[in-house]
């Protein structure tokens, strides 16, 4: 969680993604479903992601929100929005 913002990191072939742990179909736990180097599943309803686009494979308009990654020094930071900014 980072302000009250639930995040998910994922591992992908060695590359730090950070995306909404929510799906935007229902809100369920993108973490907590099947991830593969290609496709995370959200597991109540199967919809998949492509790792790549970010966008569902069924449907490229809907879009996974993500966050800009950087590491340093083994810790990984995300830039994610101050609610003050976010319109």
């Amino acid at each position: 969680m980072v302000d009250d913002q639930p995040i998910a990191l994922f591992n992908i072939g060695g590359k730090i993604l950070a995306w909404d742990n929510r799906c935007p179909h229902r809100g369920a736990s993108l973490a907590d479903g099947n991830i593969s180097e290609d496709v995370i599943q959200c597991k109540f309803h199967l919809w998949e992601f492509d790792t790549r686009t970010e966008c569902a494979i069924e449907n490229p308009t809907i879009k996974v929100k993500s966050y800009p990654v950087k590491l340093q020094d083994d810790i990984v930071y995300i830039d994610v929005p101050a609610v003050s900014d976010k319109t």
